[in-house]
């Protein structure tokens, strides 16, 4: 990776501590800057404003989504490519986690970047992989859901001690298990035999 790369990175993570230690709209840039014992004019660089800062947050993890949802499109409508999607999904939830609690945390101040329906885009893309628009009501909703528990589980656990790769696994098995029941609903039950 390169310098500005890694400043960049270096940036977005001291940004984060002082959002989550102060709040969002405590913290300035003069502070971020500070912090990294970077002038101020380095800063503006790579961020002009803390908008900006918050803003590749989302930037950052929608990217990431793209780059899932483009791998899946290009795959067999298959239940393998399914299990793939939620498994490589739950590792991107992992990686952008910081930045998904801020975003969770801080939905008020972030309604102004007007990013809402970009993210309900995305993930309509991505739902759509685990369900087509043409399946019925229920399998478009256990795909919802498969997507939705991985997000539930981060935001809505009851103890900051729980292991990450704990809610991974599990939030994963949950998600496995409600795309496998779309399968099992979709073959022929077989013919009653007769006694």
């Amino acid at each position: 990776m390169s310098e500005a790369g890694n400043t960049r990175q270096r940036i977005q993570q001291v940004a984060m501590e002082l959002f989550t230690e102060q709040g969002y709209d405590a913290t300035s840039l003069r502070q971020i800057a500070e912090r990294l014992g970077l002038t101020k004019a380095a800063l503006y660089y790579h961020f002009r404003t803390k908008e900006d800062i918050a803003v590749s947050f989302f930037e950052d993890y929608g990217h990431a989504v793209e780059e899932l949802t483009e791998w899946g499109e290009s795959r067999p409508n298959s239940i393998d490519t399914k299990r793939e999607l939620l498994a490589r999904y739950a590792d991107l939830l992992v990686a952008h986690m910081p930045a998904m609690r801020f975003m969770h945390e801080n939905r008020p101040a972030l309604r102004k970047f007007n990013k809402e329906q970009l993210f309900q885009e995305r993930m309509g893309r991505l739902i759509r992989i685990l369900a087509s628009d043409e399946d019925t009501l229920l399998r478009r909703l256990r795909a919802f859901d498969a997507i939705m528990t991985m997000h539930g589980a981060w935001f809505l656990r009851t103890s900051m001690a729980d292991d990450p790769a704990e809610i991974r696994e599990a939030t994963l098995a949950i998600s496995i298990e409600l795309i496998e029941s779309n399968e099992r609903d979709r073959r022929p039950s077989a013919a009653p035999t007769s006694p």
